[in-house]
């Protein structure tokens, strides 16, 4: 991977030296089973005289010729990189080579469906994988246009970022597409999807009035669950929002959406060919959160088409800008444009846990990171980028005004479209539009990193009226800086209708104390939630009362986003050792059975997981564990048929079933002499059964293969590596540690599945002899997968269950013999990935300590 990086410095030098006018790069994909024909003719302006470099990843180059110069191919091309000298002012440069086919979602992975024996294949090209499909300038300021010209079998669809033309016959069962160019974009949103994918058509109208084509796409042995009416019918009320609120009509000619397999991510913004996860093609039931999920992830990727596609970051530093922007972009229009009225509350229940969960790791960054190289970029698609980002958003725009924040980001695609922009250039338009000073603002929260925690101090008088009401501030040690915070408290009052909100206020709380005058003189509610309606960004703390109350009443809350500001504040204080573990445990038990939103549900439900297995003082743990696989149950048993949270319950009674009669329930839903009315055990919710029983040692290899052999498919095959890895027995684990990490050809959706189960334990014990495997292991997996497989494999396989000191204490003895100075120095973004998994075990460990004095 080093031998693929490219600097910051190497990108503003290179963009300086040319300035890239057009790409035809001609493609053959009938060339064979592991490489493909890949031919790029690249037309560009320089400075007279200059060198420079292009980007290709192939195993063969067969020519270079550079302005009609034959170039040798041995002295020119290494690693990642084509030499390029004496350039002239106008240059035209030919590459032909032979590029590979992927089995890890980078550059253009294939894909074997086991079901039909048929190829797929689509490419995925964020950050700097174009490269291995085509000879590249990759860097996002080096725009150009794109001709694609496609050769494949005949009886395929192949979808690029233009609409598809009429093929013309190319011999032996051959067609060859000439697509029209692109307009000017980057190169990583250039896209290639090409196999026999089926397809549902439909079109839009846009505001300037054109006809915008729009396809639906799967794999033809998933068509039967497509449900391409509901995804048109959510880009359209997408395309009619966007449309409206930004002020400029869909700036390319038409909209695909494809549902691919084995995809590393959710989804990817290709200009007017999206890719999905096929996870979105529910062939299953799925809960109400997965539904709630694919709808803004549509709308994430829509709104990618004006920011990103159509105006994109000069370099990704501010990749925030596209990430953040969707995700506040998407849950709006979620919100206010969809069935799905609730969205801010899955925001706070879902992103803004990931945002403050990666805000407290050693390893968080300001909004606007340091990007030095593509090594930093890679790790920096977290929780800051994408979800600390859009919760700042939503306060900026509660701070400046809904309309004034849009009528800002018009003037600002008008400004700038087809080009690239920095952060400065949207904040000189937001500020024209609203009249504030941004520059402030900037620096404390885009230019810092941490997470604030707000307390409420008060003061009431014997009658139970506030004589004083303050909000305090603090910060972390590390990350000192105190912000300013546009916020709402609430004053909750139990009635008929359970705790509703009876007052509120709004303000802007500024440095460590904050006085409330306005609430001074008010009769104490029974709760008092500061950032009510979650428009800041702050962790906050509930007062005694309030805390109280919540904890005895908190199922009573009527509002669902105070609910879950409710839940947030509570988990928070468990996970910063506040708050006794096994206190929330007993908390979630009692109260998750009125919770009424599936995200919420979903998370909660997970931290409970987490709190029980790693937070608990380890002698409580069992009898913990049990408590919540025998809660599970019973409120499985007590919800409504049929309904999202009878759902849910069996989902997580199968990831912690561990005693005779939890593994009896779990066999008995399995097999059918155990019934819950209702629910139906379909095909994925038998795996996840299954994969419980041999987790708890009730089956085994035996049963896996009868599975398996009545769903040979790719997701069965997935389910069946993650079955396989929970064997609970020293020999299963390392058998599934073999099949990934000595075997190097397992493709990545059976890696990621195989560390899911890798990690699936009732006895942690299990895992401590791979501890010093898996740090040997951090150099050579490195070194020897790519970007994602590594990531995939460094934080999957990490053996965090264990929870113990002797895990925290040999992963700091791994980084301090790996620190600068040592004879081998870990990568930056390696080292990262260690460090967020040793903060993780500290984490526990302080938990435990608190847990075990309760």
């Amino acid at each position: 991977m080093p031998a693929e990086n490219l600097t910051r410095d190497e990108a503003t030098q290179r963009a300086t030296t040319v300035a890239t006018q057009s790409y035809e790069i001609a493609l053959d994909l009938t060339t064979g089973p592991t490489t493909f024909a890949s031919t790029s003719v690249v037309r560009f302006t320089a400075t007279p005289g200059s060198s420079t470099f292009i980007d290709l990843v192939a195993p063969v180059v067969h020519e270079v010729v550079l302005n009609g110069r034959s170039l040798d191919v041995a002295a020119v091309f290494a690693d990642s990189r084509i030499q390029l000298d004496d350039l002239a002012a106008e240059n035209e440069l030919r590459v032909v080579a032979d590029c590979a086919y992927t089995n890890t979602g980078e550059g253009l992975h294939r894909f074997v469906d086991p079901v039909d024996d048929e190829v797929y294949l689509y490419t995925q090209f964020e950050v700097p994988d174009s490269r291995r499909v085509f000879a590249v300038f990759e860097q996002p300021d080096l725009k150009a246009t794109f001709a694609f010209t496609v050769t494949a079998p005949e009886g395929w669809q192949v979808v690029s970022n233009e609409p598809t033309p009429e093929p013309r016959p190319a011999g032996e069962g051959r067609l060859t597409y000439a697509f029209d160019p692109t307009p000017v974009i980057s190169s990583y949103i250039t896209a290639l999807v090409a196999g026999p994918y089926v397809v549902e058509r439909s079109e839009l109208t846009s505001a300037d009035g054109r006809v915008i084509p729009l396809g639906v796409f799967c794999r033809a042995s998933l068509a039967e669950h497509l449900d391409a009416d509901y995804i048109f019918a959510k880009t359209r009320e997408g395309f009619e929002f966007y449309e409206k609120h930004f002020q400029y009509p869909y700036p390319f000619t038409k909209y695909d959406q494809l549902f691919v397999p084995e995809y590393n991510m959710g989804a990817m913004e290709n200009a007017g060919c999206v890719t999905f996860t096929e996870t979105y093609v529910f062939r299953s039931k799925v809960t109400d959160a997965v539904k709630e999920r694919r709808v803004v992830t549509i709308l994430h990727e829509l709104a990618h088409m004006w920011f990103g596609d159509l105006v994109t970051m000069k370099w990704w530093n501010d990749l925030w800008l596209n990430e953040s922007f969707a995700e506040w972009a998407s849950t709006l229009a979620t919100a206010e444009a969809t069935e799905w009225k609730q969205a801010w509350t899955t925001f706070a229940a879902m992103e803004k846990a990931w945002a403050y969960r990666q805000d407290q790791l050693p390893s968080t960054h300001p909004i606007v990171a340091t990007i030095n190289d593509l090594e930093d970029v890679q790790v920096n698609f977290d929780g800051i980028t994408y979800a600390k980002g859009g919760s700042v958003l939503k306060q900026l725009v509660a701070w400046v005004g809904l309309e004034s924040f849009m009528a800002g980001v018009a003037a600002y695609f008008a400004k700038h479209a087809f080009g690239n922009t920095e952060l400065k250039d949207l904040l000189a338009e937001l500020e024209a539009a609203s009249g504030r000073d941004l520059g402030e603002w900037s620096k404390l929260w885009l230019e810092t990193a941490g997470v604030n925690t707000l307390r409420p101090e008060i003061e009431v008088d014997d009658a139970g009226v506030f004589t004083s009401f303050a909000v305090l501030q603090t910060a972390a040690a590390d990350y000192p800086t105190i912000r300013p915070h546009r916020l709402a408290i609430g004053y909750y009052t139990l009635g008929e209708d359970g705790l509703t909100r009876t007052h509120r206020v709004e303000l802007d709380v500024d440095g460590e104390r904050t006085e409330v005058p306005e609430l001074v003189g008010t009769t104490r509610p029974d709760l008092v939630l500061l950032n009510d309606e979650d428009l800041a960004y702050a962790k906050i703390r509930l007062d005694e009362v309030s805390r109280a109350t919540a904890v005895e009443h908190l199922a009573e809350i009527a509002d669902p986003l105070a609910r879950s500001l409710v839940w947030g504040s509570l988990w928070d204080a468990t996970r910063d050792a506040e708050v006794p573990a096994s206190e929330y445990v007993r908390l979630v038990l009692n109260n998750i059975a009125s919770e009424t939103e599936s995200t919420t549900i979903r998370t909660t439900l997970g931290q409970l997981l987490l709190a029980a297995r790693s937070y608990v003082a380890p002698e409580r743990r069992e009898q913990m564990l049990t408590a919540v696989g025998d809660g599970l149950w019973a409120l499985a048993q007590s919800a409504e048929p049929g309904s999202d949270e009878q759902f849910q319950f069996v989902k997580f009674l199968a990831q912690v079933a561990a005693t005779p009669g939890q593994l009896d329930a779990v066999g008995g839903l399995f097999d059918g002499s155990v019934a819950l009315e209702g629910l139906a055990i379909d095909t994925d919710l038998r795996w996840e059964l299954l994969t419980a029983l041999v987790a708890g040692g009730r089956a085994g290899e035996a049963e896996i293969a009868a599975e398996l052999a009545g769903d040979n498919t790719a997701s069965g095959k997935q389910h069946a590596a993650h079955a396989r890895a929970a064997v609970p027995t020293l020999e299963g684990k390392q058998a599934a540690w073999d099949s990934v990490v000595v075997r190097d050809d397992a493709p990545n959706a059976i890696i990621r599945a195989t560390a899911a189960g890798f990690g699936h334990v009732h006895d942690p014990a299990v895992l401590q002899p791979f501890v010093t495997t898996y740090l040997d292991a951090l150099f050579p997996i490195w070194e020897s997968r790519t970007y994602h497989m590594a990531e995939e494999l460094i934080e999957g396989l990490y053996p965090a269950v264990l929870a113990s000191a002797e895990l925290r204490d040999a992963t700091q003895a791994w980084l301090d013999q790996h620190a600068e100075g040592a004879p081998k120095v870990a990568p930056t973004a390696l080292r990262r990935m260690v460090i967020e998994s040793l903060a993780g075990t500290e984490r526990a460990l302080a938990a435990q300590a608190v847990d075990a004095q309760a």
